[in-house]
């Protein structure tokens, strides 16, 4: 199961009317757009979370893969040249209360990938149509709606009992939550535990700066995090190094880095002072391969702060 973010707007009527999602294959010059494009990833039974002028308004459950299909007539659309385009049937579930992203930026912003972002960083989303919604994000906007819509505090019942809270049933939305939350938290302990797996030999089963060789005290790093991996990234064992548990936090956090012939990068947000209380030296390199290079590479272009 995947998930999906569609940006709708004054679409989302007709196309919640008529059961689907419908996008251009290409604009009247001929140009292909990765969020329509997009819509070839989408498989039956994925998730889509419908925005619309700032809010989060609906789920849908993807009901086949996409056809091309020319533009409902009842879709008001700019006139186009070329009114092909790619359909995807969906069943649409409507939120009892929107979720407002600006309210809920704080939590979202953190698991938002640097490529092909639904959102920017004022909270507005981006321009197009489909986005991917990875896994963390997706978890996160499911806590986000459930807490939204499936509790309310009953003011009429406060008056005689302090923190009286009304679970209001929902035939449909609560089961939906719970499978999509249950599923996609599923597929990334699956992942990270093959990744480990693979990964643990490539390091021979210790921290790659200190040696530590207690299990319980490594773990199998990504340089390229889950959210922003593609499907293969994120099982591919060289985008990741095993580190203890101190050096892989000092890692995560871009407060250590390695480029691309394995030399480390020491944030100067350490003092060179802390060195040996962070258990780091600047004459430290890991092993690198071909294979893990690009990865090290990414992490201390995007993830490194200097």
């Amino acid at each position: 199961m995947q998930s999906f973010i569609v940006m709708q707007g004054r679409t989302y009527h007709e196309e919640k009317e008529l059961g689907i999602l419908w996008s251009l294959q290409h604009d009247s010059a001929g140009n292909v757009q990765h969020f329509w494009e997009r819509m070839k990833e989408v498989n039956e039974g994925d998730r889509i979370f419908h925005y619309v002028k700032g809010d989060i308004v609906a789920i849908s459950i993807v009901k086949s893969g996409y056809r091309e299909e020319q533009k409902p007539t009842t879709i008001d659309l700019p006139d186009n040249e070329n009114d092909s385009g790619y359909l995807i049937e969906a069943d649409y579930y409507e939120l009892e209360k929107p979720l407002t992203v600006i309210h809920v930026f704080d939590d979202i912003l953190p698991l938002l990938p640097i490529k092909y972002s639904p959102f920017q960083e004022n909270a507005n989303g981006n321009q197009g149509y489909l986005y991917p919604c990875n896994d963390e994000l997706t978890i996160k906007l499911v806590e986000l709606i459930r807490d939204l819509t499936i509790y309310e505090i009953d003011d009429e019942q406060l008056e005689f009992v302090m923190g009286t809270v009304r679970k209001k049933e929902h035939d449909f939305l609560t089961p939906l939550l719970a499978e999509t939350e249950a599923e996609t938290k599923t597929k990334i302990r699956l992942g990270h535990q093959l990744f480990r797996k693979d990964l643990m030999p490539l390091w021979h089963d210790k921290c790659a700066l200190c040696d530590i060789e207690l299990s319980e005290l490594l773990q199998a790093s990504y340089a390229k995090p889950w959210k922003d991996s593609t499907n293969i990234e994120r099982l591919d064992p060289n985008n990741g190094i095993l580190l203890c548990r101190n050096h892989e936090a000092l890692y995560n956090h871009g407060l250590i880095a390695f480029d691309g012939q394995g030399k480390i990068h020491i944030s100067s947000g350490i003092p060179k002072e802390d060195y040996t209380k962070y258990g780091l030296d600047g004459k430290m390199r890991v092993h690198r391969t071909e294979e893990s290079k690009p990865y090290l590479k990414w992490h201390k272009k995007h993830i490194f702060k200097e």
